[in-house]
C-alpha cells in the first residue's frame, strides 16, 4: 500500500455521523449556520485570539484579506512558499516583492528585509514553514518603524504558541489554511485572525457579497462561506487535534533517531519558545556528503511505493506564470534550499516500523 507524504486526520464515522445529525434535521446546510457559528468560537477559544472570520479555504482568507486593507503597491514577501501566497497578492494587483530566506529555518530573512522597502511597500507578508514561525519581534519594529501592515501565512502553524501565546494572535492579521491535508483539517476551509472589528466588518462583506438582509447589499462581495459540513468535520477535528499533535511528534522523534547527525543530511531546528505542531518533516540533502541526490532519493522512494515530496519546489518567482518577471538570483538561498529539501511522510497514524523503512531506504541511497 502507498505511503503518502500526508494523509488527513478524521474523527470516526459516528463521531462525524452525530454532528451532522442535526443538519438532517434543520436542512441549515451554509450561509452561518449553527455549525459554522460554533466552530467560528470553538477556534476562537483554541487558538487566543480575539476574532475570527471563516472561509471556504486559506486562499480566500489570504486574498480577501488583502483585499479587505485595500492595499497599492508592493508586498514583501517570500518565494519559499505555496502558491497561493503569491497568487493572492498578485490577484489584489499588488507587487510581491521577494526576499531571501534564513537558511536554517527556511522563513523570511529579516537581515534582508528591511534593504527591500521602497516609497511603495505597503505590507510584509511573511511565512511561517513547515510549523518554524518567522522572526516575529524583528518583522514587528520594521513594520512599526516603516509603517506597514503585516499579514502572516500561517497555513504552517495551527495549533502552535510562541512564548504562550497562540501564532494567530500575531501580525496585523493571520491566516490559516484547514486543507485535508494540513495538520487540522475541516475538509477544506481557512480562516482570518484579526483583531480591528471593524476590520472583520469589511471580511465578512467580501466572503458573502455584501449582503446585509434580505433586501439590503451594502459592498461588492464574493462567495466565500464555509459550509455546514466542513465546520462540522473542523469541530470534530478540533476535539483531538492535540492528540493527533503529539502522534505526529512521536512520528517526528523516530525520523531523528535515525537521520540525525547523519553527513550529509540536515534536518528541522527545534525553536526556542515555540510549541511545535510537527507539521513536516523536512530533510535537506548535500549530495557531495551524502553520496546521492535530492531527486536520487525522491526516485529511490517512490520505487518502494513511498511519496516524499519536493516542498517548496519550485519557487514562487521561477512559475511559468511569471515568466521573465523575477530574477531567482535575488533569492539564492531560497533557490539553494528549494533543490535539495524532501518533506517525508509525516501524519499521526504512521507506523513506526514504516518510518524506519523509510530511513532504511533513504540511508541506503549512500555511496
Amino acid at each position: 500500500m502507498m505511503i503518502n507524504v500526508t494523509r488527513s486526520s478524521m474523527p470516526s464515522m459516528d463521531e462525524y455521523v452525530n454532528e451532522i445529525e442535526s443538519v438532517w434535521n434543520s436542512h441549515w446546510l451554509t450561509n452561518m449556520g449553527p455549525k459554522h457559528m460554533k466552530f467560528q468560537t470553538s477556534l476562537k477559544k483554541y487558538l487566543g485570539v480575539e476574532n475570527v472570520e471563516l472561509f471556504t479555504n486559506g486562499h480566500m482568507a489570504l486574498e480577501l484579506t488583502l483585499q479587505a486593507m485595500n492595499l497599492q503597491g508592493e508586498v514583501i514577501t517570500t518565494p519559499f512558499t505555496f502558491a497561493s501566497t503569491t497568487h493572492a497578492i498578485v490577484r489584489n494587483n499588488l507587487t510581491p516583492v521577494f526576499c531571501d530566506i534564513d537558511p536554517v529555518t527556511y522563513t523570511m530573512d529579516v537581515e534582508k528585509l528591511e534593504s527591500l522597502i521602497t516609497d511603495y511597500t505597503c505590507a510584509i507578508m511573511p511565512v511561517h514553514v513547515y510549523g518554524n514561525i518567522c522572526n516575529i519581534e524583528e518583522i514587528e519594529r520594521i513594520a512599526r518603524k516603516y509603517e506597514l501592515k503585516v499579514i502572516y501565512d500561517a497555513a504552517h502553524t495551527f495549533g502552535e504558541t510562541y512564548k504562550g501565546k497562540g501564532i494567530g494572535s500575531f501580525g496585523d492579521v493571520s491566516c490559516f489554511s484547514f486543507h485535508a491535508t494540513k495538520v487540522f483539517n475541516s475538509i477544506e476551509g481557512g480562516a482570518t485572525c484579526y483583531r480591528d472589528k471593524r476590520f472583520g466588518d469589511v471580511l465578512y462583506d467580501l466572503k458573502n457579497f455584501g449582503i446585509h438582509g434580505p433586501e439590503e447589499v451594502e459592498a461588492v462581495g464574493a462567495n466565500a462561506k464555509m459550509n455546514e459540513f466542513c465546520a462540522a468535520m473542523g469541530l470534530c477535528n478540533l476535539k483531538h487535534v492535540d492528540e493527533e499533535i503529539e502522534k505526529r511528534k512521536t512520528v517526528a522523534e523516530r525520523y531523528r533517531e535515525h537521520l540525525e547527525g547523519i553527513e550529509g543530511i540536515q534536518l528541522n531546528v527545534s525553536q526556542k519558545d515555540v510549541k511545535s505542531n510537527y507539521a513536516y518533516f523536512p530533510v535537506l540533502f548535500d549530495e557531495k556528503q551524502f553520496g546521492s541526490s535530492r531527486a536520487e532519493v525522491f526516485d529511490r522512494l517512490a520505487e518502494n511505493g513511498i511519496s516524499a515530496r519536493k516542498y517548496f519546489y519550485p519557487l514562487t518567482n521561477t512559475f511559468s506564470a511569471f515568466h521573465g518577471m523575477y530574477d531567482v538570483r535575488k533569492t539564492p538561498v531560497a533557490l539553494h534550499i528549494s533543490r535539495r529539501v524532501l518533506t517525508l511522510p509525516l501524519y499521526a497514524d504512521l507506523a513506526l516500523e514504516d518510518v524506519d523503512r523509510i530511513c532504511e531506504i533513504i540511508l541506503g541511497c549512500r555511496k
